[in-house]
């Protein structure tokens, strides 16, 4: 269930990149593909990861929110530039939850030492 969520996160955040850029999704239809996303991030968070996985995990998301803080830059590029920002942003959205659900499942293991 984990990878199918992780799958489907990804291939949705791609899509809806790809209509935030052509200007096809309007304010209300953002808010709902935000929430489905990170409803998938929950599920990603709560399913996917082994305990090996969670450092080289919670890197990753680190190295995609940094790309996504600075994707305004990419913006700029003629024709994928928004695309680009949009999807990296959206991708964003749908690891963030994962992360959190990671980093307190870390947590809480490190405290029952």
């Amino acid at each position: 269930m984990g990878y199918i969520a992780f799958l489907l996160g990804v291939f949705i955040a791609i899509i809806s990149g790809l209509f935030y850029a052509a200007q096809v999704l309007d304010s209300s239809m953002q808010g709902f593909v935000a929430l489905v996303l990170v409803v998938l991030g929950l599920v990603v968070g709560l399913l996917n990861l082994l305990d090996k996985d969670a450092t080289p995990f919670l890197l990753a998301v680190i190295a995609i929110e940094i790309a996504g803080s600075s994707a305004g830059g990419i913006a700029r590029i003629d024709v994928v530039g928004p695309a680009l920002g949009a999807i990296v942003n959206y991708i964003g959205v749908f690891v963030f939850p994962a992360a959190v659900i990671v980093a307190l499942k870390i947590i809480w293991d490190m405290s029952k030492i």
